[in-house]
């Protein structure tokens, strides 16, 4: 006659938890059953659940959207924050390395064609600690607002093609043959611009007042006229693209935000590129 020795057959096996096989635990997570130790226990309604389930439920849980389809974040507005940071950085690289690298960066029409990264790098660059200052100060009034309801890659492409959409409309609107061709153009105004015909957008959209941002937009345009030195063709341009942007975004059907988000900026980007390759064609 055979006999069972302790631990053989016939005896439960001591139950461990999965991600410590050293530990024992007697208790069990109320959705898979596996053993759970004091480490891996979470509270639950009913009970506790290991830190595996809770992490698949969270990742079940849809992400919670604003009324214009931006992801909803805690915190402070990242994307703004930190084209904020680029900007002042680089302004302090114009102080130190002096007019060396406004010369690589500016943009002007005539070097658009065989340097057009300017298109963008110029919207880094400011003329002085104001016009930094003025800009910066703008960006964050209205970015920590529009960043928030569009979402961070919305955003971001907002501001990237109104400051590209800005030094496209200086070049439509410069004469081949006389200053404004050749003359350098820096700022993020265009870029601030199109948030501004943007935030616009989004007032309208959601049945909110508009009189104050419309107010503000008038006298930038009025001062970029009244004003020596400030190119309001820009403006112009980035609150063009910036409106056109914008609208595509927040009337774009619920259920294919993101699809519709992705077609009108890659739409726009191309229409940008199309209008300087025909502009640089004719001359």
């Amino acid at each position: 006659m055979s006999e069972h020795s302790p631990g053989q057959a016939g005896t439960e096996a001591v139950p461990v938890c999965p991600r410590h096989p050293d530990v024992v635990s007697y208790v069990r997570c109320q959705r898979c059953g596996r053993p759970a130790c004091a480490q891996c226990q979470r509270p639950a309604a009913v009970g506790i659940q290991c830190v595996d389930c809770v992490r698949e439920a969270q990742a079940r849980v849809p992400a919670a959207r604003t009324v214009l389809g931006g992801r909803a974040r805690q915190g402070r507005p990242v994307v703004t924050l930190t084209i904020i940071g680029i900007c002042v950085a680089v302004y302090l690289l114009q102080m130190v390395l002096g007019q060396q690298l406004t010369y690589r960066l500016a943009y002007a029409p005539a070097i658009g064609a065989t340097e057009p990264y300017r298109f963008l790098t110029s919207a880094f660059l400011h003329g002085g600690a104001l016009h930094l200052a003025l800009n910066m100060y703008a960006l964050w009034i209205v970015g920590s607002s529009l960043e928030p309801a569009l979402g961070r890659w919305r955003y971001l492409a907002l501001y990237l093609l109104s400051a590209v959409g800005g030094s496209v409309a200086v070049l439509l609107l410069a004469d081949p043959s006389g200053i404004s061709w050749i003359t350098p153009v820096v700022g993020a105004s265009g870029a601030v611009f199109g948030l501004f015909a943007a935030i616009f957008m989004v007032l309208r959209h959601v049945g909110r007042d508009t009189t104050q941002i419309l107010v503000l937009i008038g006298l930038n345009f009025v001062l970029g006229f009244m004003v020596s030195g400030i190119a309001w063709q820009a403006h112009l341009g980035g609150a063009i693209v910036g409106a056109l942007l914008a609208a595509g975004y927040v009337y774009a059907p619920r259920e294919r935000r993101t699809l519709a988000g992705v077609l009108v900026t890659a739409g726009i980007a191309v229409v940008l590129a199309v209008l300087a390759l025909a502009r640089y064609s004719l001359v």
